[in-house]
C-alpha cells in the first residue's frame, strides 16, 4: 500500500446475497458494520475520497447484501460492508435474514482481520450496539469504534462523548480507543486509514 496517501484507492468487487457468492477467502479483510443509517457507506466513500463509490441512502436498512471492496488494487486486501443492524421498523424475517448473513460471514472468513464498528455520535451505545459488541468479542477480533457524524455536534461536545465512550467501553478488551469521525468533513480519515493499514500489515 502507498503509505503516503491520505486516502485509500477502493474499488467495488461484488454484492453477495449468500455465502457461496463470496470472493475467495484469501489475504486480509476488514468488516465495516453498525446500526442502520449510521453512515457506513458514507465512511467508505470518505476513505476513498469519492461521493459515489458506495451507495448512500437516508432510508435505514438499504444495505441488505454483503458488499466487498478491493483496497489499493490488491485482491488480497478488502473492505467488507455488512448489512446494518437494529432497524426498528424491519420485519422479523428481515432482521433474521440480516443476522444469518452477518453470522455466516463472520464465521466463515479466515481472512477477517478486524471490525470497524460505526455509531452515530449523537446516539451511541444503544442496546443493539452492546449486543453486537459482545457478539464481536466472541470472534476474538480487534474492534475499532468510530463515532460518526461528529460534524453534527460542537467539537467540545464530541470530545466529551469520546472521553465518556472510552470509559463506557473499558470492559471490552479487544476494543481499541474510540475515534471521532465525520464522513462529511473528513475528520478522522487519516487515523482510520492508518488503522486499516496497520491491521493489514500484521
Amino acid at each position: 500500500m502507498n503509505s503516503n496517501s491520505k486516502f485509500l484507492n477502493i474499488d467495488f468487487v461484488s454484492a453477495c446475497s449468500e455465502k457461496k457468492l463470496y470472493p475467495e477467502d484469501i489475504g486480509y479483510e476488514i468488516a465495516i458494520c453498525g446500526r442502520s443509517n449510521s453512515g457506513k457507506s458514507s465512511i467508505i466513500n470518505a476513505l476513498a475520497n469519492s461521493k459515489k463509490l458506495a451507495k448512500t441512502s437516508n432510508t435505514p436498512g438499504r444495505t441488505q447484501s454483503i458488499n466487498f471492496f478491493r483496497i489499493n488494487q490488491n485482491d488480497d486486501h478488502k473492505l467488507v460492508d455488512l448489512p446494518g443492524y437494529g432497524y426498528a421498523k424491519a420485519s422479523k424475517s428481515m432482521k433474521r435474514d440480516w443476522g444469518v448473513k452477518i453470522t455466516d460471514y463472520m464465521k466463515s472468513r479466515d481472512a477477517l482481520m478486524g471490525v470497524i464498528l460505526i455509531m452515530d455520535i449523537r446516539h451511541p451505545f444503544q442496546e443493539a450496539d452492546y449486543n453486537f459488541l459482545e457478539w464481536c468479542q466472541s470472534f476474538n477480533l480487534p474492534i475499532q469504534l468510530l463515532l460518526n457524524k461528529a460534524d453534527k455536534l460542537s467539537r467540545n461536545k464530541s470530545i466529551n462523548i469520546l472521553r465518556d465512550s472510552a470509559k463506557e467501553l473499558s470492559d471490552f478488551s479487544l476494543l481499541d480507543d474510540p475515534q471521532i469521525f465525520s464522513a462529511k468533513t473528513f475528520d478522522g480519515v487519516d487515523d482510520l486509514v492508518r488503522k486499516i493499514k496497520t491491521w493489514m500489515a500484521s
